[in-house]
């Protein structure tokens, strides 16, 4: 770590607790054999770069560069690296590094990884830094961290799904929640719950969303396509449900429970 007014990569970084972001500068580590560096264009908010940069979430080691959905263009790459060149559109998610030895980085399952998974930022390295988050001008990750985004999708709309996208998608997939005709429920129609929704009728399955505000509706249906909205604090609607001769949500395969996922 460098002084605020030296290094080679800008950022914006919390100092303390209060959690206000300030410019900051520092370096970056070369690109070894097997590192990618990519020059940042887009980085999400995700409200874990809220709960680290205030120190509400887990130890913060100050100063904390947050961002962890991030998308940018290829610069650089390492000696080893064959997947990608520069010019590539890429993304890097929530951890830069694991392992790569046991039996979850084996299975693609590095967030489990049985020696700890390093967080994209506030996280300790193997070589004992303290890992710098999308806020900044440019990052450098192992090969295996980096992911490919078609160059004709939109950078700007592909950062959320490096982090609210996963969150949803991954389960989706791991309960064969892909498969036309399902049904879906959705409760909560907040960041993650939209994107499930989207998912979940690029699928073709039948969503149906629960949310405790009738002011959603007309997001639910008209501009997501869901197929149903119940209103959950409505005792009768939810009667309803259990009904299966009026229910609009008839034998749900799916269940994805959005209300308080973001809260720590």
């Amino acid at each position: 770590m460098t002084s605020d007014n030296s290094g080679n990569c800008l950022a914006w970084a919390a100092r303390d607790k209060s959690g206000f972001l300030s410019p900051y500068t520092f370096n970056r580590r070369a690109v070894g054999k097997d590192d990618v560096s990519l020059k940042i264009t887009h980085c999400g908010i995700c409200y874990a770069d809220v709960a680290y940069t205030s120190g509400t979430f887990g130890k913060a080691i100050y100063p904390v560069v947050p961002g962890h959905e991030i998308v940018g263009i290829v610069q650089e790459v390492g000696s080893e690296v064959q997947s990608f060149k520069v010019g590539d559109h890429v993304g890097v998610g929530a951890y830069v590094n694991s392992c790569r030895d046991c039996e979850y980085c084996n299975d693609d399952l590095e967030i489990h990884c049985s020696n700890g998974v390093v967080f994209t930022f506030n996280g300790l390295d193997e070589d004992g830094t303290v890992t710098k988050g999308g806020y900044s001008s440019f990052i450098v990750v192992h090969k295996r961290y980096c992911y490919k985004i078609p160059e004709d999708y939109p950078l700007s709309l592909a950062a959320p799904l490096l982090c609210a996208g996963i969150t949803v998608y991954a389960p989706m997939i791991r309960h064969k929640m892909n498969q036309p005709g399902k049904s879906l429920g959705v409760i909560g129609l907040g960041g993650l719950g939209h994107l499930a929704v989207k998912f979940g009728k690029a699928f073709g399955l039948n969503v149906t969303v629960f949310s405790t505000s009738m002011s959603k509706k007309e997001e639910a249906l008209n501009l997501l396509g869901a197929d149903n909205f119940v209103v959950s604090s409505d005792k009768e609607q939810m009667k309803a449900q259990t009904n299966p001769w009026t229910s609009s949500l008839i034998q749900p395969q799916g269940i994805i429970h959005l209300t308080h996922t973001c809260q720590f």
